[in-house]
């Protein structure tokens, strides 16, 4: 679970409104994985039969699931550790996973597992909660074998450990001289994770590195801040520059080797300012900067840090809507945005996953601001917001020199489709049909339009004759 700290909120509170980011009118010559992440209620056997009906009916063909270790090590919250076989999946309590793991193979969905802490306790260097301090490596690859041997037929991908360059999920983030320490545990965490993985007989596992948060710094001063300057977040940059041995230069440490991964894992949400903010600090990746992320792999697969042309996963994203007060937007807004950013990803041949955190919005509160997310697609009483009917069909406006460029996504189809456009004039209160398009086999669909309109929205039809039909949206 994603936690952007009070860096985003101060952020937050000085960005303005930015525009959404240009596209091009022409689909991309790729297709995205939509991973959708439901968090603690598809864990709760009593919630999980509605929300996997509430999943089938957005269109969801792919999950993300975070095993937290702690959860199910034997004897978690002792300082000592027990006797026990840890590569031995019948050592574990897995509770409700390989439940909700054998739905997604039932349905025939993908699963990207993300094996994160809170670590045991017995396997933190100083046993104190939140059991996040150096995670020992060997009892982790112990761990992940065990993890390789129980659901290797159901999982397809694997992600090593949440947001390592957040304080929340891993410590010590920094060095006493203020430079940066996260990524360096982080190495051995991943090296002995993947070790695990081929423990466990995968020969080949698919495995993502990173899952790294937006925001953060590149160094901190200690003198000034004290034990404060410790909690800050290392800047995704800096931290994949300091796991791969690199310098700010880009130039590779001599003991260290190339590491095999499947794809590197980001977490590019934006702020409230749009899709198109772009942090001043370089080292941090929004998702209207995700070039500076393709060009760092690019720069460490030069190298030899990682293999070339590595993949982007954006394995966990959503945009914050109210009640949020620090990080939120209108639910109008949430819709709007949500959409662009998909297609900002869609657009970039880089991107090979795109993902929705949370189907319910958490509660409000929490240890300090930002600590909850209202990403879902309900408010936390269940009620849906707009982005719960344009979630399935989501649809971006983008205003061009002589009309508008349209793009959008039929979600639940199997195969290529049929899909209404209505457009709505200036003072109007009358829809009309603009177009209905046919999408290509993955269901996605673009044109330009010249018809001048003020609002836009979706129309669709199921084969099964269940009927879609999204918000109104503005061009931007």
């Amino acid at each position: 679970m994603s936690r952007i700290r009070t860096l985003l909120v101060s952020f937050a509170a000085c960005a303005t409104l930015a525009a959404s980011a240009g596209t091009t009118n022409a689909l991309a010559s790729h297709g995205q994985v939509t991973y959708f992440e439901a968090a603690n209620t598809l864990l709760n056997p009593s919630t999980r039969p509605h929300v996997i009906s509430q999943l089938e009916h957005l269109g969801v063909r792919a999950l993300r699931v975070e095993l937290y270790w702690h959860e199910v090590a034997p004897a978690a919250n002792s300082a000592s550790k027990p006797s026990f076989e840890g590569a031995n999946p019948a050592s574990y309590n897995w509770g409700q996973y390989p439940a909700v793991l054998a739905e997604a193979k039932r349905l025939g969905w993908p699963v990207l597992l993300t094996v994160t802490g809170q670590a045991p306790r017995w396997a933190t260097s100083n046993g104190k909660a939140p059991y996040i301090t150096r995670p020992d490596d060997k009892d982790y690859e112990e761990f992940a074998t065990a993890v390789g041997r129980e659901f290797a037929s159901e999982v397809s991908v694997y992600s090593i450990w949440n947001e390592p360059n957040e304080s929340v999920f891993l410590m010590p983030q920094w060095t006493s001289k203020g430079t940066p320490a996260s990524g360096r545990i982080y190495r051995g965490l991943y090296q002995a994770g993947y070790a695990g993985l081929r423990a466990a007989g995968i020969a080949h596992p698919r495995v993502l590195f990173g899952e790294t948060a937006p925001i953060g710094y590149d160094k901190v001063n200690i003198r000034r801040e004290g034990a404060r300057a410790l909690k800050h977040p290392v800047a995704p940059l800096a931290f994949m520059r300091e796991a791969l041995c690199l310098n700010a230069k880009y130039r590779k440490s001599s003991s260290c080797s190339e590491l095999q991964m499947s794809g590197y894992a980001h977490h590019a949400y934006t702020l409230p300012a749009g899709p198109s903010y772009v942090p001043p600090e370089r080292d941090n990746v929004t998702i209207g900067s995700l070039s500076r992320l393709s060009s760092a792999l690019n720069r460490a697969a030069q190298a030899h840090a990682i293999p070339s042309g590595v993949p982007i996963y954006l394995t966990e994203f959503g945009v914050q809507s109210h009640p949020n007060k620090y990080l939120g937007v209108s639910a109008q807004k949430q819709v709007e945005y949500d959409a662009i950013c998909e297609r900002i990803a869609y657009d970039n041949p880089r991107v090979a996953a795109f993902s929705q955190y949370l189907l319910k919005d958490d509660p409000l509160g929490g240890p300090e601001p930002g600590a909850s997310f209202q990403t879902g697609l309900e408010y936390v009483n269940g009620t849906p917001k707009p982005l719960y009917s344009a979630w399935p069909i989501p649809l971006t406006v983008t205003k061009e020199r002589h009309g508008v460029s349209l793009w959008g996504h039929v979600r639940p189809t199997t195969g290529a489709t049929k899909v209404t456009i209505l457009v709505r004039a200036r003072h109007s209160k009358r829809w009309r049909t603009l177009r209905t398009v046919h999408t290509n086999g993955a269901g996605y669909w673009s044109f330009s339009s010249s018809t001048p309109g003020e609002y836009w929205r979706v129309r669709w039809t199921s084969p099964e004759h269940v009927k879609y039909e999204g918000p109104a949206i503005k061009a931007y």
